[in-house]
């Protein structure tokens, strides 16, 4: 008999995508993944799209995945989502050597990574006062 869940009904709305198979090192996706934390998520979209990284595909595709599963699974508003945190994690690393001068081998390190983007949900905030 396992412990039932508390489920809390005022915690912040989150949507969660895991993309495991990312082959890059975290050292190239942590400059781009922190370039988009806060942003709503078509303009994160829109910034990896005109990114040069070979690698913002794959993240462009993990946050479309993310607000599919928003969309699906919650029936929260598209319009409203922003990226609360997008982080990366070691994953295995394939090692391979390459010959080199005077019977000598050099090793080769490719890395695979997991890609973390958590979306939330914002409400619109009533303006109060004169100003504008």
């Amino acid at each position: 008999m396992g412990k039932k869940k508390k489920i809390d009904k005022n915690k912040d709305k989150t949507v969660k995508s895991i993309n495991n198979g990312v082959r890059s090192s975290i050292r190239k996706l942590n400059p781009i993944l922190k370039s988009i934390v806060g942003k709503k998520v078509d303009i994160a979209i829109r910034d990896l799209q005109f990114s040069e990284k070979r690698i913002t595909k794959d993240i462009r595709k993990t946050i479309s995945s993310a607000v599919a599963n928003a969309e699906n699974n919650f029936q929260y508003d598209i319009d409203n989502l922003v990226v609360k945190e997008a982080y990366c994690g070691k994953k295995i690393v394939m090692k391979r050597f390459r010959p080199r001068a005077k019977g000598r081998a050099a090793p080769i390190l490719k890395p695979w990574s997991t890609v973390t983007i958590i979306l939330s949900e914002t409400k619109k905030l009533e303006k109060h006062g004169a100003k504008s």
